[in-house]
């Protein structure tokens, strides 16, 4: 039989996905699964969007330009700039969900056997980007006795190496709900500019900041317009996952004339879903407010929850919609998968997502979870006290 690649091989299992055989045979059983393993939101898309593709007059659907549509990218261009962002119209290449603008920056700044540092935890998928393109990931630990925050600067330092060509930061951050400080910001900001390495910013989650935070963007640091490249996504913002329309920012010309070079090998990207991500951008304001206050009620929700469960910590989050909780298990994969495959509480039980596939650092986060606070008030209430009997139940299975 033909033997595939050694890169296909390494290319890692997604911890928030690979659990669903679980889940679906949990519910062949007749049990409720309570879905906090996966950022998709309940929120309903905005109107607007789904009514600019309904009314779309479309009688052939061709191509759009590799680097997205014009109109499209003049109206982004405009929403960062009310953002305060000093982002223009050439500055963007429109891509298919972040997840391809990273790949694009990834590709288009590394070559094999490149490293790149992470602070960990880490979006998960960040790991198969960057095997992708035979990158290694180089992390730096945070922790989440500070909530997750920057590591020291000196930690970064003692890392880069002649082959380090990026840091890469997830602001909010998936999977922890940290916020880099515009003190933090500038710090790494320093770092690439001393070091020559180009600063890659997740920014995906920007507006879900709580407590009165700001978000601050690398964007903002014209000291590192050369070395800055944002990301970003409609999927989050606008509760649009399946659009898959996202987008790599980049004052760098260089750069960016590299990135569309993939943009081309690609063709487009998907017209109907350009189409309601900039309908998407007539959003009235109210549309953030009222989101916000969800997702902090739910968080606050959610966390206080979990905390008053003996043995569970949990850092209060200030941005995104995800927490790492600690919990009070050797093996928090084993103990999701037990939750489908053998507990329910009155035929309810609870998914999630094992935190250890959030590192890269081998042994590490294995008695973590990452919880999407994406459901409803009534549902996070019921996925806790779904955890705290589980818990119980678990250890005593365990003695």
């Amino acid at each position: 039989m033909p033997k595939i690649s050694s890169k296909g091989s390494q290319m890692p299992e997604s911890p928030i996905r690979k659990l669903v055989p679980f889940a679906e045979e949990a519910k062949r059983k007749g049990n409720k699964v309570y879905h906090l393993n996966i950022g998709q939101p309940d929120i309903k898309t905005p109107e607007v969007a789904i009514k600019a593709v309904k009314n779309a007059d479309i009688t052939v659907l061709e191509y759009s330009h590799s680097a997205g549509f014009d109109s499209y990218r003049e109206k982004l261009a405009n929403y960062y700039q009310k953002q305060g962002l000093p982002i223009n119209k050439e500055d963007i290449i429109i891509t298919t969900g972040g997840s391809e603008a990273l790949i694009f920056a990834i590709g288009s700044t590394m070559d094999e056997g490149d490293e790149i540092i992470i602070p960990e935890p880490f979006y998960a998928n960040y790991n198969g980007f960057s095997t992708q393109n035979g990158v290694k990931i180089v992390p730096v630990m945070s922790g989440i006795e500070n909530g997750f925050a920057l590591p020291a600067i000196a930690d970064f330092e003692k890392l880069i190496t002649a082959k380090t060509k990026a840091i890469l930061i997830c602001n909010p951050g998936n999977p922890t709900g940290y916020l880099y400080s515009k003190e933090e910001i500038k710090q790494l900001a320093d770092l690439v500019k001393k070091h020559d390495l180009f600063l890659i910013a997740d920014e995906v989650y920007r507006e879900f900041v709580y407590d009165d935070n700001e978000h601050y963007s690398i964007m903002n640091e014209a000291e590192i317009t050369d070395h800055a490249i944002m990301i970003d996504s409609v999927s989050k913002r606008f509760s649009m996952c399946g659009a898959r329309i996202g987008c790599v920012v980049s004052k760098n010309k260089e750069l960016m004339s590299t990135a569309m070079k993939f943009a081309q090998a690609r063709l487009s990207p998907p017209t109907y879903a350009q189409i309601a991500s900039e309908a998407a951008l007539d959003t009235p304001p109210s549309y953030f407010t009222d989101v916000i206050t969800e997702y902090k009620d739910r968080r606050d929700t959610l966390v206080n929850a979990l905390n008053e469960i003996d043995g569970v910590h949990v850092s209060l989050p200030k941005g995104a919609f995800y927490c790492i909780a600690k919990l009070p298990v050797k093996n928090a994969e084993d103990f999701a998968k037990w939750l489908l495959d053998s507990f329910d509480l009155n035929g309810e039980t609870v998914m999630v997502a094992p935190a250890a596939g959030f590192y890269s650092t081998v042994g590490v986060g294995l008695d973590e979870v990452r919880l999407a606070y994406v459901l409803k008030k009534e549902d996070l209430i019921k996925s806790a006290e779904i955890i705290k009997e589980a818990l119980v139940a678990y250890k005593k299975l365990n003695e």
